[in-house]
């Protein structure tokens, strides 16, 4: 039997973990884009500072859910606004500091 990378088995340990948060949230119904999540961390962090990759995502979380909660948008259409926001911003901060 062939070893795992360390990308596999990094892969799986955040797929094993997002699926325990997520029941433990009560929310495993909702998707997860775990690549796109870590895209826009990664991009945060090498854009602004590193320490603005969590809280990028935090704060998309965060008004995901408002917009939700409130009956604004569903779950998928305020994270995929959210995003757009955030990678604008970040684009046009590359674009600026380039």
């Amino acid at each position: 039997m062939a070893e795992r990378s360390e990308q596999e088995i990094t892969r799986e340990s955040i797929e094993l973990w997002v699926e325990e948060l997520a029941h433990h949230l009560e929310i495993e119904g909702v998707q997860i884009d775990v690549d796109a999540v870590l895209s826009l961390a990664g991009t945060a962090a090498h854009t602004v500072v590193r320490p603005a990759a969590p809280v990028t995502t935090f704060l998309i979380g965060y008004v995901t859910g408002l917009a939700e909660g409130s009956g604004q948008a569903d779950f998928t259409r305020a994270s995929r606004a959210a995003t757009r926001v955030a990678e604008k911003l970040l684009e046009r901060r590359a674009r600026a500091e380039g």
